[in-house]
């Protein structure tokens, strides 16, 4: 196993990662930035005011994008495992 196929291996996972958790992170962020402005237009400064829309927006966009997700994982490792022979010899 040579430094390039451990580098393409790691480029492969990292992008599969961002991949993954994109649409989980980006549903978060945006709700985040909506009930931050609301509280900012209200003046109500409450912490724990953005958990709730934010649990339930995440769950949401796990349901609507969870299979998409486990299949980028599943297709991901098949690939994995299908390129061991050739890694290692």
């Amino acid at each position: 196993m040579n430094s390039e196929a451990v580098l393409s291996i790691s480029q492969n996972a990292l992008e599969t990662a961002i991949m993954v958790s994109a649409p989980l992170l980006l549903t978060a962020l945006v709700i985040g930035l909506v009930v931050s402005i609301l509280q900012a237009a209200t003046q109500i400064n409450e912490a724990t005011l953005s958990f709730i829309p934010k649990l339930l927006g995440v769950f949401a966009a796990t349901v609507i994008a969870g299979p998409w997700m486990v299949q980028t994982l599943v297709d991901y490792m098949q690939r994995l495992f299908t390129s061991i022979p050739y890694v290692i010899g």
